[in-house]
């Protein structure tokens, strides 16, 4: 989020002989019967079973259109189950899964508005949740910390600071935390940890830290997004995420147009499908519009075009893809003094529902106050509004 930044950094047989002849006929008639062949346009399901070039696979979890004898390395989707020989009833179709298949580990997520206790009066936990009905946050921000080291803001560690007792806050208030790890600026862990695994188990130290659902990787700015090497970095990171914790949701946030992701939001996706990694989310931030926009019909527009990158990428229906998108608004001003008021932001979250979306965030419950003319600022949105409307509008995503 760049708000933050300039505000709070500033402050993946040749045997010979007669004999030996009958032996090929042996094992053939001994061969496992092939599956119903594979299909592109099927949908599998963990476990469910297909042929291909006269071998079984077996699916790992949900998969379509991706050729099983092309993707049955040891962390794709499909497992080679060997060779096949002889064929099923002809006339058994192709296994289905749900038309509207959920990401990976689950369904949509609560929403979850950014918190960061470092910066702009951060409000008590309790008192949000008991006033919204919120039931998750986004806790900003993982940084790294002599070197590939996670540390909140890039300064205190993971523990013993405000960060580690705003969650246990949430948590006492009965809702949960996502982390974010990146944002605009400072002392990132992609850039800082020189290969996959090295980021990974940075993630990893977060995760187990806070037994965590889910982890949100803001990349953005010329060091993440814009470097194709610590972006592939990052995609590959995730994917050893992913293998290690199957439950853990892997969310990637990014900048965006008011017509979907640019060049390198396209690219970032069209990795994170060559490299196998399996992301639940891509979550889009539908503001600095270059200032003055239509923020519902901008942030429509680049939901709308995020989900047909994801379509034409993964082979998704639109239900499909809508079901791994999500929108990270900005309440009131914006950086760029573009306005999202209750309303806007109200019919929003109405058009997230009725897709199906998967998270629904903004930046943030620190700004959740009325200031009418106050400007861009930490503490307020800079426009009239009641105290904590907009993460109650949220809560009913």
């Amino acid at each position: 989020m760049k708000l933050t930044r300039k505000i709070a950094l500033v402050a993946s047989v040749g045997a010979l002989g007669t004999a030996a002849a009958v032996l090929p006929m042996a094992a053939s008639s001994a061969a496992v019967a092939c599956a119903p062949a594979w299909s592109a346009s099927a949908v599998y399901v963990k476990d469910n079973v297909a042929s291909q070039n006269g071998r079984n696979y077996t699916a790992k979890w949900w998969t379509q259109n991706e050729s099983p004898a092309a993707n049955s390395s040891q962390w794709a989707v499909w497992a080679d189950n060997g060779v096949c020989g002889g064929t099923t009833d002809p006339t058994t179709p192709p296994p289905t899964g749900p038309t509207t298949p959920p990401p990976a580990t689950g369904t949509k997520m609560a929403a979850a508005p950014y918190i960061y206790p470092g910066w702009g009066n951060p409000p008590a936990p309790a008192t949000v949740v008991n006033a919204t009905g919120i039931k998750a946050f986004t806790i900003a921000f993982v940084l790294a910390s002599n070197g590939c080291n996670p540390a909140w803001d890039g300064s205190t560690g993971l523990t013993g600071g405000a960060h580690a007792s705003t969650i246990a806050a949430i948590r006492a208030a009965g809702a949960d935390v996502v982390p974010s790890i990146g944002g605009w600026s400072g002392n990132k862990l992609g850039p800082n940890c020189s290969t996959p695994e090295a980021l990974a188990d940075a993630y990893q130290k977060v995760i187990d830290t806070f037994q965590l659902k889910a982890i949100d990787i803001d990349i953005e700015n010329t060091d993440e997004f814009e470097n194709y090497i610590v972006a592939d970095r990052i995609v590959d990171a995730l994917k050893i995420v992913k293998q290690r914790n199957p439950g853990v949701k892997t969310i990637l946030t990014f900048g965006t147009t008011p017509t979907g992701p640019n060049a390198h939001g396209v690219r970032l996706i069209q990795q994170a499908k060559a490299k196998g990694a399996n992301i639940d989310i891509f979550t889009q931030m539908p503001f600095d519009f270059s200032g003055h926009a239509d923020m519902y019909g901008s942030t429509v527009g680049a939901t709308e075009g995020l989900k047909n990158v994801l379509k034409s990428t993964f082979g998704y229906t639109d239900a499909q893809a809508y079901a791994r998108i999500g929108i990270s608004g900005m309440n009131g001003l914006s950086d760029q003094q573009e306005v999202t008021t209750v309303e806007t932001w109200t019919r929003i979250r109405d058009y997230a529902k009725s897709k199906g979306l998967a998270r629904f965030s903004f930046w943030a419950v620190n700004r959740d106050r009325g200031c009418a003319g106050g400007g861009v600022v930490s503490n307020c949105s800079g426009i009239a509004q009641a105290d904590w409307e907009f993460t109650r509008v949220s809560a009913g995503f």
